[in-house]
């Protein structure tokens, strides 16, 4: 299983940890983890690197 941290990309700070899905529709971006908590942020997936679990984001809220 690959599960990922996601980060905000102005200050590196963690959004959410151990994601498991992540959907997109336009700017809205939902965050799930493996215990089922959501996170929703606006903005756009930056970069998303599978080797090391790492996204990150840009958010515009």
């Amino acid at each position: 299983m690959c599960l990922a941290t996601v980060y905000k990309e102005q200050d590196d700070s963690i959004i959410l940890k151990n994601v498991s899905r992540i959907d997109v529709d336009g700017t809205r971006i939902l965050l799930r983890d493996i215990m089922g908590e959501e996170t929703i942020v606006e903005g756009q997936i930056l970069m998303v690197d599978l080797a090391n679990s790492i996204v990150k984001l840009v958010c515009t809220d």
